[in-house]
């Protein structure tokens, strides 16, 4: 990280007079009472995780209130007890940034006793008005194909709009997603070039999941922002896990962990390792040159140090090895390209406690990426090898005050961005074509953010932010996002109205190209210029509903952008160099639907999207060529998009997981027509045996259904759905 950056940040943890929002935990408050609203000092309050045995108590004051602070993201159990009362259960759902308000009644203790439950996870939260996802590890097992080291079926499944197309996630019609571990960022600003995961699902507790409505502090990706809480340590008791799965196309997904907390510290590691004759998807309906294979190692660390003070590190390294899938012709005459993948990261928190509700958090980060795809000999007419290695040093600050209705954040955000690209390009047959290009390009992005969160009734929460943004990279840029937000609850229906207004900037890759590289781009007819960062501004309205345990959330968003960030190929030489075009226009409806648990046994959720995702020329940075003046639909627009998960309890300790998906199908070449609707159908079947056993059986895609999914000018081209996979996995448990 730079001298400046080092500066500017220590200035703002030694002069900020006040103090905001730390972004890895969650903040639960609320008021013990009596039926007439009289507080009940005194109270035991205890909060428990629903997937571990993390286990927090509090007291009420005089008035009866009490808070627990740096509580992480998840579902938990609040209980409370108190002397001549009945006890009272709730289950609250706590999400990275929320301060929500609990009221607690306790009805004066009689002779028979019940235990009030209210809420559910699914309760609203009344003060964000983001559409939130959250996904816990138990759903991640249990959805087919979820838990398997290159899958995202733990969001496409869940999120409106998600979808994977040539072998990249895509949201609300973008690719451009936040990732972030513990509440810390993993930064990344190259696009086209990694396919490859950052981290395993089964390392995952939760994954927090936002669309729209961002607070101040996120802004850097806009379609998309997910959160990844890792397991702790306080799901084992000093044990372990082996789970090895072996299943057709000689695919196999492993994983040793274990684990282990005392009152005060907790740890959590795990290894795997995964491989698989079908790896990224393939051009034709046959599977050729399409091995997979990959290897990780995941650690987490907490520790309570004093009452006020608390550690957690992060840390994780992968490696991963494609085949690029041929077609017949490729493959016969001996084609044989190679994708190298590797990343790590560790992020390091330390959170103080000044008092109740009163939070500060410093994350310094450091993430490694590497992308190095490797052309065969015997490629024509020309053999590529690209070779980028990133470094993102960088810290996190935000201080947190949570003070009667208000919930202040502040803080900052720096990295630096420092590059090593290497392209070599040459003619085959030999044809005087050799050229070679060395780069070490840098950049840095500093963000200031403020936001600030206003119950103003007990049915009104006000939002609003501001986020001071300074980019230096090839140009130098700066952008100020503001975004303001409301939620209003409708008395006794429960309904939540939500809307917002935000804009974003996005940072650029800094991906260039100069000497003879720029000069052979310029004989293909095409040009190059620094690439502009992407500036968005995006409206949101929906509404929320419950009724009877029943939740269904309808949104409406618009979101139209300037210098919007894209990818194509120079010429057909398999370099995929990033563009921004002058505009982009995406609009849709998204629904979201989820079932109690319907006969004590069965869960429904339905996730749908409906949107329009267009373009706009000429290009304005990057990859110059000619592009309509006029929108054109992206070649990633989908207009009806939907998945439906149904999971069931079955007898004899026995579950059952069926996810539907379907589209209405991708732009067909250049449009405007569309390839045909296509549906596939996923099952998981689980038992356990004992305490110690488990194992469950999953089809993906089990009609066989092979269509082609898109033939955009993409990483790999044209792009058929992956056939039907079969497998089994087994898991042990067992004690150190």
């Amino acid at each position: 990280m730079s001298y400046r950056n080092w500066v500017f940040l220590s200035a703002i943890i030694a002069f900020s007079p006040s103090v905001a929002l730390a972004t890895i935990f969650g903040n639960v408050r609320g008021i013990v009472h009596d039926v007439q609203h009289r507080p009940i000092p005194g109270a035991e309050v205890i909060l428990r995780a629903r997937a571990s045995s993390l286990s927090l108590t509090a007291r009420p004051n005089a008035y009866g209130q009490f808070v627990f602070d740096t509580v992480p993201a998840g579902e938990y159990v609040l209980e409370v007890k108190a002397k001549g009362f009945g006890p009272f259960e709730e289950t609250v759902a706590v999400a990275s940034g929320s301060a929500p308000i609990l009221h607690c009644e306790l009805e004066v203790l009689r002779l028979e006793q019940s235990v009030r439950v209210s809420a559910a996870p699914e309760t609203l939260n009344t003060e964000s008005s983001a559409v939130e996802t959250l996904v816990n590890r138990q759903t991640i097992a249990r959805t087919p194909g979820a838990d398997r080291a290159n899958s995202m079926a733990m969001i496409t499944d869940y999120v409106p709009g998600a979808y994977m197309v040539h072998d990249m996630l895509h949201i609300r019609g973008g690719h451009q997603v936040a990732w972030e571990v513990d509440g810390v960022p993993v930064p990344n600003t190259n696009i086209a070039s990694n396919v490859g995961p950052s981290f395993d699902p089964l390392d995952a507790d939760y994954i927090e999941g936002a669309t729209g409505g961002y607070s101040a502090e996120y802004g850097d990706r806009t379609y998309g922002v997910f959160n990844v809480v890792p397991r702790s340590g306080f799901e084992y008791n000093t044990s372990g896990e082996l789970v090895a799965s072996f299943g057709n196309y000689n695919q196999t997904n492993d994983q040793l962990s274990f684990g282990g907390h005392t009152d005060r510290f907790a740890y959590y590691g795990s290894l795997d390792a995964n491989r698989s004759d079908l790896g990224l998807m393939t051009p034709v309906s046959r599977v050729l040159h399409d091995m997979d294979s990959g290897l990780g190692a995941f650690s987490s660390l907490f520790l309570n140090a004093t009452p006020k003070d608390q550690l957690r590190l992060v840390a994780s390294m992968r490696g991963d090895h494609y085949q690029i899938p041929n077609t017949p012709e490729q493959q016969a005459v001996g084609i044989r390209d190679l994708d190298i993948e590797r990343d790590a990261f560790v992020n390091f928190s330390w959170i103080h406690t000044f008092g109740p509700g009163v939070m500060l958090s410093v994350s310094p980060f450091y993430h490694f990426n590497r992308a190095d795809y490797l052309g065969g000999p015997d490629d024509t007419p020309f053999v590529l090898n690209d070779n980028r290695r990133s470094n993102y040093p960088g810290a996190q600050v935000t201080l947190n005050a949570v003070v009667g209705k208000q919930n202040t954040e502040v803080g900052l955000e720096t990295f630096d961005q420092l590059d090593n690209t290497f392209f070599a390009l040459n003619s085959n047959p030999p044809s005087g074509t050799a050229l070679e290009q060395r780069l070490t390009p840098s950049g840095n992005l500093e963000a200031a953010f403020f936001q600030d969160q206003y119950r103003a009734a007990s049915w009104l929460s006000l939002n609003g932010g501001v986020r001071f943004t300074r980019y230096s990279g090839l140009l130098n840029e700066t952008a100020t996002s503001p975004r303001l937000g409301a939620d209003v609850k409708i008395p006794r229906l429960q309904w939540v109205l939500h809307g917002y207004y935000a804009q974003y900037y996005q940072p650029p890759p800094l991906d260039t190209v100069s000497g003879s590289l720029l000069n052979f781009a310029a004989q293909q007819g095409f040009g190059f210029v620094p690439l502009r960062g992407e500036r968005d501004r995006q409206w949101d309205a929906g509404v929320s509903i419950p009724f009877r345990g029943w939740f269904l959330n309808f949104d409406h968003f618009r979101t139209s952008a300037q210098n919007f960030l894209d990818h194509d190929e120079i010429g057909n030489s398999d370099i995929f160099l990033p563009l921004t075009d002058l505009a982009a226009l995406i609009q849709g409806n998204e629904v979201i639907l989820r079932a109690p648990v319907i006969l004590r046994r069965a869960r429904v959720h339905l996730a749908y999207s409906n949107q329009v995702a267009k373009g706009l020329g000429p290009i304005t940075g990057g990859l110059i060529e000619f592009a309509p003046t006029s929108y054109f639909y992206l070649d990633h627009d989908q207009r009806n998009t939907l998945s439906a998960v149904v999971s069931s309890k079955l007898p004899w300790r026995a579950w059952a997981t069926a996810t539907v998906e379907y589209g209405s199908g991708f732009l067909n070449g250049n449009g405007p027509a569309h390839l045909a609707a296509h549906t596939s159908v996923d099952l998981a079947l689980g038992k356990s045996f004992g305490e110690n056993w488990f194992f469950d059986f999953s089809a993906l895609n089990v009609a066989n259904a092979r269509y082609l999914l898109d033939n955009s000018n993409t990483f790999g081209g044209t792009h058929y759905a992956n056939p039907r996979e079969i497998y089994g996995e087994l898991r042990y448990r067992f004690r150190l």
